[in-house]
């Protein structure tokens, strides 16, 4: 009886868990193909949805759009559900631009619910056979908006996982997972695995994690026909379109530790060809002035209550605080100072991955021949030094940059990060 008891108990905790999940929106059932999708107007997914429909894949890149015209561009939010027949290690990725979370069996595996430009997450579980519910839920802010989940079992790959598929668009599962040592295929007018993979038509997701120390890294790309790089969740190069083989380079800071690096590639017809390489790009020429948000040149002003820090961005610290919309009493502002010789730099900004929702990041340069404003869109870059321009310097303590939180976007809607100023002699 007590055993019975038991059972009951935890038959009625998994439907309380179930039915949270689909409280508002569409139930999937067990053997649905497809998600049940449920969109709303607002952020929070309260109220009734203005959508509800059947999604064959989770995999949306709808930029400044929206998902249909019942749904606000920006502002809205979404919850999908699907029952999965899955058993074994698997690992689940998300990319979202801006919020995600992802459950299993009512487990929340992944939780990215906050602002940011589009970043990748993975979390592996272990499942037991039969049906498992996955839920997730996204919501958009302003401007791009990102909605991706894919689903792969885990082999034993110990340099790059390689997903092949027998389509262009990397959709579905993938006909053949291997271990593949590096991304250096030049296989002409052959197949990646004759037999298995078509010679034409076919497209492939590299991932792996690099071991890297903290620095400025360049990756070196050639595709035939199209390709695109993701390195610590950022899209550095973007190429997917028919060509004949051509080499992209990208460079980026990173953080230092284990980075993500994800490469995707599809062959139309032809000659096919995919190579990926890097190097250390940050071999600083002499004279090279680095004044960090931890440096003695820096310093900030303002609310005290206003400033918030992170310990991430350049040297591992960063502040950031929200903004205001137009220069009111007592708002935040920062300096960084260098010590400099009379001469030209180029002078760069360091944008971390996060904290980086303004489009209106308002830097002043005070050089030699006076004040020059440069407006950066933080949101647009992920871990990056970004070139304000290239000045003649006095050498002495009038030389500088400022920031402050007017960006005149509507009131506390927006992060600004502040972070490393550089000074390159040119």
């Amino acid at each position: 009886m007590k055993g019975s008891l038991s059972l009951i108990g935890t038959v009625v905790a998994l439907l309380l868990v179930v039915s949270s999940a689909w409280a508002q929106g569409p139930a999937p059932l067990h053997s649905d193909p497809t998600w049940q999708a449920a969109y709303w107007n607002n952020m929070t997914l309260s109220g009734s949805p203005v959508l509800e429909r059947s999604e064959a894949n989770l995999d949306y890149n709808w930029g400044l759009g929206s998902p249909d015209p019942a749904v606000h561009a920006d502002g809205f939010s979404a919850r999908w559900t699907r029952y999965l027949d899955l058993s074994g290690p698997y690992r689940f990725t998300a990319t979202s631009d801006d919020g995600i979370r992802v459950s299993i069996d009512g487990e929340w595996i992944i939780n990215e619910w906050y602002d940011h430009s589009a970043k990748t997450v993975s979390a592996d579980r272990n499942l037991a056979s039969g049906h498992h519910l996955v839920v997730v839920e996204f919501y958009e802010n302003i401007g791009d908006a990102v909605a991706q989940l894919s689903w792969a079992p885990i082999s034993t790959i110990t340099n790059w996982r390689g997903e092949y598929f027998n389509n262009k668009t990397l959709s579905g599962s993938p006909a053949l997972v291997r271990d593949d040592a590096q991304i250096d295929f030049r296989w002409g007018a052959g197949s990646p695995a004759p037999g298995t993979i078509g010679a034409d038509g076919f497209s492939v997701r590299w991932t792996r994690s690099l071991n890297l120390a903290a620095g400025s890294y360049r990756f070196s790309m050639t595709v035939d026909d199209g390709g695109r790089l993701w390195v610590n969740g950022h899209l550095l190069i973007d190429a997917w379109h028919d060509q004949a083989p051509t080499t992209y380079s990208g460079t980026i800071y990173l953080p230092g530790g284990s980075i993500p690096v994800k490469m995707e590639y599809y062959e139309n017809t032809g000659g096919a060809t995919a190579q990926l390489s890097w190097t250390r790009a940050d071999a600083a020429p002499a004279g090279t002035v680095i004044v960090d948000d931890t440096s003695p040149g820096f310093v900030k002003g303002g609310a005290a209550s206003s400033w918030r820090s992170a310990a991430e961005g350049y040297g591992g610290h960063l502040y950031w605080t929200k903004n205001n919309d137009y220069v009111r009493p007592n708002y935040n502002w920062a300096r960084w100072y260098p010590n400099l010789s009379a001469r030209r730099y180029e002078v760069y900004v360091y944008i971390p991955y996060r904290y980086t929702t303004t489009a209106k990041a308002r830097y002043w340069i005070s050089h030699a021949g006076g004040f020059t404003l440069r407006v950066v869109n933080q949101s647009l870059y992920s871990d990056q030094w970004v070139s304000l321009g290239t000045y003649t310097f006095r050498g002495n303590s009038n030389d500088y940059v400022s920031l402050s939180d007017v960006t005149y976007e509507p009131y506390l809607s927006r992060l600004i990060a502040f972070d490393a100023v550089k000074w390159v002699p040119r």
